[in-house]
């Protein structure tokens, strides 16, 4: 099949006369990498169709939640009978409980969870209920980790941030800026130097576990580690953002695989099965101080959608109930690592690729990407013309250098050597 955007470009021009920027978040313009963005008609399984009927294997997997790959048929048939009910009620429902019980049985240090309806707002939540418990303002983030838009995360923020240069955003006060202190990922001293400085004024260290805002990148041995040590000693509440992470990179998410408890944990992704959807959760003693237990107020209409549940439900119980889908799914993911590695090996091309579980990215880096520096320093320039070419060759990456790769276990093995044969003839042809 020959590529084409005609339809997709056409699209775009009418999508820029009513949408900002022709698109409803901005990584998705490909401001980043170049060209016009494709629109999507359908999915299945490992697979994208656009509007003009290019068909493409997906590494994106709308950032994360189609584990299982897109029109995964119970989930898709557990949406369509729980809508002949009602789309919404605004009222409790048992689901409800039922999705919290199994989180609380899959993940670590789970104690209590509050449903919400997107990572950004989860991750919003979980720092205001970490300042009403403690008592404090301040927290430390990490250069280049993104925890959603919400004002006080978009201080030297990753993702679209990063993607788009931006790095001040105007309309973020400066009194946020003042109480957002930020160390580089993996650099236990500058926390340990923001600590000393600031002293018992520090609520919160929130961090993504395993990086995906910056590229993938992995915690050093250790840093995690030394992270809990320090909140332990100074009364700061550690949050992971496992927005990406969470039911991903194990049943259990990046607490369980790396063996490190967090005090609050937050959700998206993979627990709405592609609908829109969030929670946050951890240990008891702080998780009662949200309303209407304690006097940290939090509330959304659509909290706790039917819908977002019974999708969420049905992707986490065959999660638990297939746990050999990790396996798989990471065997997928080294085969293709170790398929780039073959392609560039020989080529003269300086690379490095990070890889956990089912999250996979390239940087084009004579040194190792352990932070957003070095992530920033690569020949992100190479990464978008191989975009191009992978994308004109039937594989669609995420259009930014600074996005993980996200594999579905609907991948299978041709596709992996597709996509590491269409690489291989970009560096041959470079």
């Amino acid at each position: 099949m020959t590529y084409q955007s005609n339809k997709s470009q056409q699209l775009f021009q009418r999508a820029l006369q009513s949408i900002p920027g022709g698109v409803n978040s901005p990584v998705r313009a490909f401001r980043s990498v170049g060209g016009t963005p494709i629109f999507i008609k359908s999915a299945k399984g490992a697979y994208l169709i656009d509007e003009d009927g290019n068909k493409y294997i997906d590494y994106i997997n709308s950032w994360g939640p189609m584990i299982l790959g897109h029109a995964y048929e119970p989930v898709v048939t557990a949406i369509a009978e729980k809508a002949a009910h009602s789309t919404s009620f605004g009222a409790p429902t048992e689901l409800e409980i039922e999705m919290a019980e199994l989180i609380k049985e899959m993940a670590p240090n789970v104690d209590l969870v509050r449903m919400v309806s997107s990572g950004t707002e989860a991750c919003m939540s979980a720092l205001r209920l970490a300042r009403g418990y403690t008592g404090r303002n301040k927290f430390i983030k990490f250069e280049g980790c993104y925890h959603g838009h919400a004002d006080a995360f978009l201080v030297k923020a990753g993702s679209g941030v990063a993607t788009f240069g931006i790095q001040t955003v105007p309309g973020v006060t400066a009194g946020v800026s003042q109480d957002t202190l930020n160390a580089p990922y993996n650099d236990l001293e500058a926390v340990e130097a923001l600590v000393n400085e600031h002293r018992s004024t520090i609520a919160a260290i929130i961090i993504e576990p395993v990086a995906g805002n910056m590229g993938c990148i992995l915690p050093t041995p250790g840093f995690l580690e030394g992270l809990r040590s320090i909140c332990d000693a100074e009364g700061i509440v550690l949050i992971f953002d496992e927005v990406m992470t969470g039911f991903r990179l194990a049943p259990g998410g990046a607490q369980a695989r790396l063996g490190v408890d967090a005090d609050l944990v937050t959700y998206g992704k993979v627990i709405g099965g592609g609908m829109p959807v969030g929670a946050f959760g951890g240990k008891r003693a702080i998780m009662e101080h949200i309303a209407p237990l304690g006097n940290v107020y939090q509330a959304g209409t659509l909290s706790g959608n039917p819908l977002a549940m019974i999708a969420g439900y049905t992707m986490l119980r065959t999660l638990r109930d297939r746990p050999e889908i990790f396996d798989n799914i990471e065997a997928k993911c080294a085969a293709l690592e170790a398929g780039f590695e073959n392609a560039l090996n020989g080529t003269g091309i300086p690379f490095q690729i990070n890889r956990l579980g089912s999250m996979f990215s390239i940087h084009f880096s004579e040194t190792p990407v352990c932070n957003f520096t070095d992530a920033a320093a690569a020949n992100n320039a190479l990464f978008n013309k191989m975009f191009h070419h992978m994308l004109e060759n039937g594989v669609y990456l995420p259009p930014s250098a600074y996005e993980s790769w996200f594999l579905s276990n609907a991948l299978t093995d041709a596709d992996i050597e597709h996509t590491v044969a269409v690489a291989a003839a970009f560096f041959k042809g470079l």
